[in-house]
């Protein structure tokens, strides 16, 4: 099976992580940190969304620059970022 990844900050899915839809069915494009009761939680352009995932893996690597740049690839073609 293919690894999905969520399509607003790109976390890696998996059953439990994904989010809920306003009808408390899971939503296969999206986790549970950006998509809660059919609604995503945070109100994010792409470079707010890469400076937000950004933080929290600051403390882990140290690598800010190295994870912008890759989650700046990633992002272009994630679809909530696409209209």
């Amino acid at each position: 099976m293919e690894q999905k990844f969520c399509q607003s900050c790109g976390m890696p899915l998996t059953d439990n992580d994904k989010g809920i839809n306003a009808d408390g069915s899971r939503n296969d494009d999206y986790c549970n940190y950006c998509y809660m009761n059919g609604r995503f939680t945070q109100d994010f352009t792409m470079e707010q969304m890469i400076e937000h995932c950004a933080r929290f893996t600051d403390d882990i690597n140290k690598m800010r620059i190295h994870l912008s740049s890759h989650k700046s690839r990633y992002y272009v073609s994630a679809w909530r970022y696409t209209n």
